[in-house]
């Protein structure tokens, strides 16, 4: 028979008072003595801890009795509880590293920490180096990454956009690169654009220009002539103008007050559209029609329903000169634009009721007539807050096909209710940003970092883009016939496009509205995208 007596130990140090609660078990015939004597006890005790032959669950059975019950109001025994939790991470450690998942798991930065201090603890290792796999690999020295934004221009041509995508040629994937080879971006940080927080302003789409865009992203600035090095690399119709230091927090999306594009537009697109006939009944019920054979070379025509213009129409065309009262409609057809509107008929995949659809557009201008080349164009320019997906190019094909077939303006406001209708795209061909304004963010930093303002370089940038940008567009245009090409496909699948808006009343009428589960929209888009 045996029994179970608790003895309180007073024990007394220099750092900490506390109160220990040990449990001892003894014989019957000893308890008497054993409840005596404490310090023989307190000496078992110490013993069974020392003694090898007890092993890990000993030793562990000790440590629990021998744990001091902490009062609440004994600030003192912090340094105790201290010493407690760093024991405890190191048998952790050595217990669980390797033979569980979450925080202890083998490779966590909890398990390495805690074995490394198990190893310093035992007298493996030192503070000052640690025997590790990672150790053994040679690293490449850090160098400062400051956080910049850079300013740039590009051409379009040949390219799926701006924005990085993988398997597709991207602006910010030749710059990426280029940065990569010139040392801007360590080989650290080469395997991943993410990891120098690269943003930009704006993100053009497939084939449209930049005469200014900015991109902001952390950058190995202490090298000579970076932004040469970098254009060293890049093809020559992407350029870096410059860098600006900025703010740590800068991103040049989200602090770019508004944006600047422009759209080139040869005059002839407002001619007369030439009447239509009506569709058959087997084109109507969607019957299949013949693929041209007669293709002129990059022409995106590509059934019989679409009349491809001769030389001599083409030469017809390009000696129109618009006129005072059309360019007067023009004008007042972009700037019905301006405004806070629901521009939810302007691009794909939005329905009137998402906030986003609202857009402020500032102003929406067109030039004076300007020849080039023996061809007349109008320069478009819109200012506004920011812009939807392909929303420009619808904005400037709904007044063309407007004037040209001499519908109502009274139509415009219309587009901007609840029914939904189809608005193919212009061409991207004459699409170009031309700048990035950043105003608040300007005035934010005055005095403690340079202003964003493509000022500077106005000179190298109107090189550019004259080289890089307009050349390009005209010589398209010219050797394409780019935009006429846009209007044959228009009035070829007009009854397709369910253009039937376009009418001297300047209303939509019921069989021109997009209803819920119609795959017109989708569709129309889809092929026109073949024309830009």
């Amino acid at each position: 028979m045996s029994s179970t007596q608790d003895n309180d130990i007073t024990m007394v140090t220099p750092e900490v008072t506390a109160t220990v609660n040990v449990e001892t078990t003894t014989t019957a015939s000893s308890a008497p003595a054993a409840a005596a004597d404490t310090t023989t006890a307190t000496t078992a005790i110490a013993a069974a801890a020392d003694t090898p032959a007890e092993g890990e669950a000993s030793t562990e059975s000790v440590a629990k009795r021998m744990r001091p019950k902490i009062e609440k109001e004994d600030t003192s025994s912090y340094m105790g509880q201290k010493r407690s939790k760093v024991r405890g991470n190191i048998r952790g450690a050595e217990k669980y590293k390797g033979k569980r998942e979450g925080g202890w798991a083998a490779g966590t930065r909890n398990a390495e920490d805690a074995a490394k201090a198990a190893a310093l603890a035992s007298g493996e290792a030192t503070a000052e180096k640690t025997s590790t796999a990672d150790n053994d690999e040679e690293k490449e020295a850090r160098v400062p990454k400051r956080k910049v934004a850079l300013l740039m221009g590009y051409c379009g041509t040949g390219y799926q956009g701006m924005q990085v995508n993988p398997g597709a040629k991207t602006i910010e994937g030749d710059l990426f690169k280029a940065m990569v080879e010139a040392g801007a971006v360590s080989k650290d940080n080469a395997d991943d654009i993410k990891k120098v927080s690269m943003m930009r302003s704006a993100r053009t789409d497939k084939g449209v220009h930049a005469a200014g865009n900015v991109v902001s992203l952390k950058m190995i600035v202490d090298i000579d002539d970076v932004i040469g090095k970098i254009n060293a690399s890049l093809p020559e119709q992407i350029r870096l103008f410059g860098y600006v230091r900025t703010l740590n927090s800068f991103n040049a999306k989200v602090l770019c007050d508004s944006r600047v594009y422009e759209y080139l537009l040869p005059t002839y697109v407002f001619l007369p559209r030439p009447s239509i006939a009506e569709p058959t009944t087997a084109t109507q019920e969607g019957a299949t029609t013949t693929l041209r054979a007669d293709l002129p070379g990059g022409s995106m025509a590509w059934d019989e329903n679409v009349h491809i213009s001769t030389p001599e129409e083409m030469t017809a065309k390009r000696n129109y000169r618009i006129d005072e009262a059309t360019l007067a409609k023009v004008r007042e057809g972009f700037a019905a634009y301006v405004g806070t509107k629901n521009f939810h008929n302007f691009t794909i995949g939005k329905n009137f009721k998402e906030k986003t659809c609202q857009r402020f557009m500032m102003s929406f201008t067109a030039s004076d007539p300007k020849m080039i080349q023996g061809t007349e164009w109008l320069s478009l320019k819109v200012h506004g807050q920011s812009f939807m997906l392909h929303q420009i190019r619808k904005m400037v094909s709904l007044i063309v096909m407007l004037v040209r077939t001499d519908t109502p303006l009274k139509l415009i406001p219309e587009t901007f209710k609840a029914n939904k209708i189809n608005i193919p795209k212009a061409p991207s061909l004459g699409l170009l940003l031309e700048r990035p304004v950043f105003d608040t963010y300007n005035k934010k930093v005055n005095g403690s970092h340079s202003p964003l303002d493509f000022t500077p370089y106005n000179e190298t940038m109107e090189a550019f883009k004259e080289k890089f940008i307009y050349d390009g567009i005209i010589k398209e245009e010219l050797e394409f016939n780019r935009f006429d090409e846009f209007l044959q496909i228009l009035d070829g699948h007009a009854h397709k496009y369910n253009l039937r808006y376009l009418n001297s009343e300047g209303i939509i009428p019921e069989e021109a509205i997009i209803k819920r589960g119609d795959t017109l929209e989708a569709e129309s888009d889809a092929e026109s995208d073949a024309s830009s």
